[in-house]
């Protein structure tokens, strides 16, 4: 149960990294590489809100036992 959270937490900092790197490209007016990073944060980030919900209704099913 553990492995799903940490998974969940993993993409959420891949997430705030590529954020970071874009926002810091944004910054020197890099705007085609920031937009480049700010994608792979948009799917970062939507693939750690899935695998929190998996996580948290894995933890769920197991307090209903």
């Amino acid at each position: 149960m553990h492995e799903a959270h940490w998974k969940a937490a993993e993409m959420h900092q891949l997430a705030a990294q590529a954020h970071r790197t874009a926002a810091e490209h944004n910054e020197k007016g890099d705007c085609t590489t920031a937009e480049w990073h700010l994608a792979r944060a948009r799917e970062y980030s939507d693939h750690a809100y899935t695998l929190a919900k998996q996580a948290h209704n894995k933890s769920g099913e197991i307090e209903r036992l």
